[in-house]
């Protein structure tokens, strides 16, 4: 029996190399990153030495961030201040940037999500393009690549950074077209005030994190204020369309999310992890990297157009 995950949909851009020890080690374009990771309790595969080379690696300095060290031979895309450099997601070209917080603003586990999107689009058949509400968006990766694939998009966040990453990343992506509006709002309350005026969107897409304050204070809390946030997603959706929920909020299952969304009908409910799967090391077993959860509900669509 094999633990339940969706599809790993693999991008050239990145690779995961090894993990183990609590990191993993990654290529992200031509630069190699070595990073906490708590799922990765199992022994390394590659030398000490590949994992001392990394262009970057990560140290917690504290349970609110760290920095990131440079490596004896680090490329010159990792050096200054604030390193970044670009990478290819076909059709889309973003960016990469190391945060104290250890992320690097792209994820690439959600590639079976954006995907499942994109693909989408041309099953939605409307008066106009098909509508997308991306709520707690961050630096935008689902609502360019969105965006390009002909959808509206209205891209959610409470962090003008956030926003102002999503911005760059169109702009590096060449989409100059009208069809993707920013808003800097708390997620939960638009989503209700978009719901109290009547909107609807063909796809509504979720990536709360544990904790987190609006723009005007308002506190949020996954574990108080999830099932709002889900019951309004379902009110927005229109009769054909499609919710995705992340997270990678530890403590909560699959199931536990399941849970939340089978309350609200619909035609169709997929949940399991998101993964990455690590390069293949001579002839061992493939290993795959969860990094997250992930639940998928749908109506008026077939399940081939949902999980493709």
């Amino acid at each position: 029996m094999r633990p339940t995950h969706f599809d790993v949909v693999p991008l050239a851009c990145h690779a995961l190399l090894d993990s183990g020890r609590g990191e993993k080690l990654e290529r992200y374009g031509n630069l190699v990153l070595a990073r906490p990771e708590p799922q990765a309790l199992w022994r390394r595969r590659l030398p000490d030495a590949d994992w001392k080379a990394a262009d970057l690696t990560f140290e917690r300095e504290s349970d609110r961030g760290g920095r990131w060290r440079l490596g004896p031979n680090a490329r010159s895309e990792a050096r200054g201040k604030e390193p970044a450099w670009a990478v290819d997601v076909h059709p889309a070209k973003l960016w990469v940037r190391p945060t104290p917080f250890k992320h690097v603003g792209l994820f690439p586990e959600q590639a079976t999500n954006w995907r499942a999107v994109t693909r989408l689009a041309s099953t939605l058949d409307g008066d106009g393009p098909p509508r997308l509400l991306n709520l707690f968006g961050y630096t935008g990766a689902a609502s360019v690549l969105a965006a390009l694939a002909g959808y509206e998009v209205t891209h959610v966040d409470a962090s003008r950074l956030a926003l102002d990453g999503c911005r760059q990343n169109a702009e590096l992506s060449g989409f100059t077209g009208p069809g993707l509006r920013f808003v800097l709002e708390d997620a939960l309350s638009f989503a209700q005030r978009e719901l109290r005026r009547g909107a609807k969107y063909h796809v509504v897409l979720l990536d709360p994190p544990h904790y987190g304050r609006g723009p005007k204070g308002q506190k949020w809390q996954l574990e108080d204020h999830i099932a709002p946030l889900i019951e309004t997603a379902v009110g927005l959706a229109a009769e054909r369309a499609l919710v995705v929920l992340s997270t990678y909020a530890v403590g909560h299952s699959p199931l536990a999310f399941s849970n939340l969304f089978l309350s609200q009908g619909g035609d169709g409910l997929a949940a399991g992890e998101l993964v990455l799967e690590e390069e293949p090391h001579q002839n061992l077993v493939r290993r795959t990297l969860s990094q997250g959860f992930c639940a998928r509900w749908w109506r008026g669509l077939e399940v081939r157009d949902v999980l493709p």
